[in-house]
């Protein structure tokens, strides 16, 4: 209990000192790249002061050379953690509204260009998704999603949403499966205690979009669904070496 008494005041200074970091970098008009530096900051000193390894496979399968959109499980707050430490290439988040009202917090996400989307109004989501979609094709960045909408209690996938995929489907932009693994057992959905135990982060192979339209819709969301589902049933390899591994396996561009 004391432990993550102490994690949770850790992670509250840490959110809020480089949140109001962002926004005097915003206000002030320095170079953006403090933003994303800022993000994978955020995520790496959490799973450190957690004592929370990160093995991350697959990186060969992100471009660093063309927007992607990472699809990804749901299940704990560690998932945000994870990927916002070892995504590595600029990123942007999908997620729901309610963040962006966090006083500098929300302030902080939306300057580093992160996606606050209002699902209430299916109308401004679709129109701020495409715009966001038409930005990551100029920059060659990502975007984060879960289709699952929300935590998983379970562990086992929830149905998917379909925005994502209406994303990619009108940008054309490759989609890239990604499976978190071991989260649950860190942080489970309702719950503040936080334990031990180690993550793995698999991106799979990127699915291309083009082909694909919304007729035929339903039949992309089954496939990544699938491609997801396989890489969250790979067995973990124990030998691998502890630490977090994502540090000597980014690709170059």
């Amino acid at each position: 209990m004391i432990r993550s008494l102490f994690i949770w005041i850790a992670v509250a200074f840490i959110t809020f000192g480089l949140s109001f970091l962002v926004v005097l970098a915003t206000i002030f008009r320095i170079d953006s790249n403090l933003y994303d530096t800022a993000a994978r900051t955020w995520g790496r000193w959490i799973l450190k002061i957690s004592g929370t390894p990160v093995i991350v496979e697959g990186l060969e399968n992100v471009r660093m050379d063309a927007p992607q959109i990472f699809v990804s499980n749901h299940v704990s707050w560690f998932d945000v953690f994870a990927l916002a430490a070892y995504i590595p290439k600029r990123y942007r988040f999908v997620a729901k509204e309610e963040l962006g009202r966090i006083p500098i917090f929300g302030q902080a996400w939306k300057a580093a260009g992160h996606i606050a989307v209002n699902r209430s109004d299916r109308a401004q989501a679709v129109r701020a998704l495409e715009a966001f979609g038409r930005l990551i094709r100029e920059d060659k960045s990502s975007i984060v999603i879960f289709p699952e909408g929300t935590r998983s209690k379970t562990g086992e996938l929830l149905p998917f949403k379909k925005g994502a995929f209406m994303l990619a489907l009108h940008t054309h932009v490759d989609i890239v499966p990604v499976a978190v693994i071991g989260t649950r057992d860190i942080l489970r959905k309702g719950d503040w205690r936080v334990k031990k135990g180690r993550i793995i982060l698999r991106f799979g192979e990127a699915i291309p979009t083009q082909g694909y339209t919304e007729a035929n819709r339903n039949e992309l969301i089954a496939l990544v669904r699938e491609r997801m589902q396989q890489l969250l049933s790979q067995p973990v390899d124990q030998g691998k070496g502890r630490g977090n591994v994502g540090d000597r396996q980014h690709p170059r561009a």
